[in-house]
């Protein structure tokens, strides 16, 4: 049969993505900016290039233009809508390649939000999995969402990835025409999130295709030597025209702090004035001692009390101190946090929450900066907290050099939004002891309301499992080893 008349996708339709030249390889044939130009435009730049020549990261990267569903990657990714059965071009080719199954397992995902991402068989495609995403519709006034929206599809794309080991992914372009996003905004953002989690996680991910139609090809190519320059000579030309805005750490959209201010007595100046004075009471954050901000929190309430500020005017003011300590978090260099694993996220729980795991051990609370592991808490929780999650605390084996005091814990619940305290749906307390226990009831009773109910002290993993399943949570070698060891002894004194 002749090829491409199989009705399944005959074996030779598929592209072996081994034979296909990596970015790194490609002649840099594409268009050159004008020497004199790009000397006018160097002699005003003075800062290194945020996306610095990596020949490493760059031979993981392939542009590819063709079909999406023809690669033999680990998994390929599927632009649909909510309801996860949009018909466009790339979907609608998937569908036909993979077969009727996977319409039927798509009705078990039981549709997608925007922004997020999950994944079934690949079927009958060449591709092991595929990757379902939700690209957001874009509309010019509200461009930040948008671009948030787009961002989480890329981050959450790759993060499934290397959750599920897939050692090599195949994207296509997720915002699609119908949902309006401009192609060339759209672009930036996939380089930019893609090139910064390989920066950090290349070593979990051996190749990332970027499959394009024959009208994308030129926007990728033209874009791609700025996030990936193939030399340093290609990194200097390249450098003025990277975007101003090219996010935080994560490529993650930053968000500047609203400026707006809404008085409850528009109008009033007395109330304005009130909101002012501790606004300059509060602060630039990090430019007071840590411990002050609970001061800060205090002074407020002492307000309330007094009867100088309202419950709403408190409200206000205490979003905005969040939003400042949210924006620093996005734009300042956390990695060293990051390093510790000391929170991450992982799969799901029986109920589909997120589950959020914090390892104590991996804490050395006496050599880090405490204010950048609130920052850092900040930053991984925020789009977390936005829907209900759980964290799991493995408590083991941890020392006294790991333990973070109340002041800590008082002055992080004092900071954190609202949304982080409403959607945490349960605390699960692995391996606990009697003095933690203590700890706990004391903090719990006594300094933040209604957390009490949410904590669960689990003994062994077995507890653990009964809530959430094993392949749905990353956990340390060190806590399985404990808890087996702990397990043999319990078992032979009841024997």
């Amino acid at each position: 049969m002749p090829e491409g008349m199989d009705p399944l996708g005959a074996r030779s339709q598929f592209v072996n993505i081994q034979t296909l030249p990596t970015w790194q390889q490609l002649e840099e044939d594409g268009e050159r900016i004008p020497q004199d130009l790009s000397d006018s435009l160097l002699s005003q730049q003075s800062f290194p290039s945020p996306f610095p020549f990596r020949p490493d990261i760059n031979s993981k990267v392939i542009l590819f233009t063709g079909d999406v569903a023809l690669l033999n990657c680990t998994a390929i990714t599927n632009t649909s809508n909510e309801l996860l059965n949009d018909k466009n071009p790339v979907s609608e080719r998937i569908h036909q390649l993979a077969g009727p199954e996977l319409k039927d397992e798509l009705l078990k995902l039981k549709g997608c939000r925007t922004g997020e991402a999950k994944h079934t068989k690949g079927f009958n495609l060449a591709a092991r999995f595929i990757i379902h995403t939700v690209g957001p519709k874009y509309k010019a006034k509200y461009r930040t969402a948008a671009e948030s929206s787009l961002y989480s599809c890329y981050r959450n794309i790759l993060q499934l990835a290397t959750e599920q080991s897939m050692a090599s992914v195949g994207l296509s372009v997720v915002s699609t025409a119908k949902r309006g996003y401009p192609l060339e905004d759209a672009t930036h953002i996939a380089f930019r999130t893609v090139r910064r989690f390989l920066e950090k996680h290349g070593s979990r991910i051996e190749a990332v295709v970027f499959a394009v139609s024959d009208t994308e090809e030129a926007v990728y190519r033209k874009l791609l030597p700025l996030y990936y320059p193939r030399s340093e000579e290609e990194e200097r030309l390249c450098l003025p025209l990277v975007p101003a805005d090219i996010g935080n750490s994560e490529g993650e959209p930053v968000v500047p702090e609203r400026q707006i201010r809404i008085t409850e007595k528009p109008g009033s100046l007395e109330d304005d004035s009130e909101e002012d004075n501790l606004e300059s009471d509060l602060g630039q954050v990090g430019h007071h001692a840590f411990a002050r901000m609970e001061g800060d929190v205090d002074k407020q309430r002492k307000l309330i009390l007094q009867g100088h500020l309202s419950e709403a005017a408190m409200q206000k003011q205490h979003q905005r101190n969040y939003n400042r300590w949210l924006c620093r978090a996005r734009g300042e260099d956390l990695s060293d946090i990051a390093a510790l694993k000391a929170l991450y996220q992982t799969g799901v729980d029986m109920c589909g929450r997120t589950v959020m795991v914090v390892v104590g051990r991996n804490i050395p609370v006496t050599l880090i900066d405490l204010e950048k592991v609130l920052l850092y808490f900040i930053h991984v929780m925020d789009h977390i907290a936005v829907k209900e999650y759980v964290m799991v605390y493995f408590h083991t084996l941890t020392g006294e050099h790991n333990h973070l005091d109340s002041e800590f814990l008082k002055n992080l619940h004092d900071i954190v939004d609202a949304k982080f305290k409403k959607n945490l749906k349960a605390f699960y307390f692995v391996h606990p002891t009697f003095r933690s226990k203590v700890s706990t009831w004391f903090f719990t009773t006594f300094n933040v309301s209604g957390m009490k109910d949410k904590v669960r002290y689990l003994d062994n993993l077995q507890q653990l499992f009964t809530c959430i399943r094993p392949e749905q949570i990353d956990i340390p070698p060190f806590v399985l080893e404990y808890d087996a060891r702990v397990n043999r002894r319990s078992q032979s004194s009841g024997l």
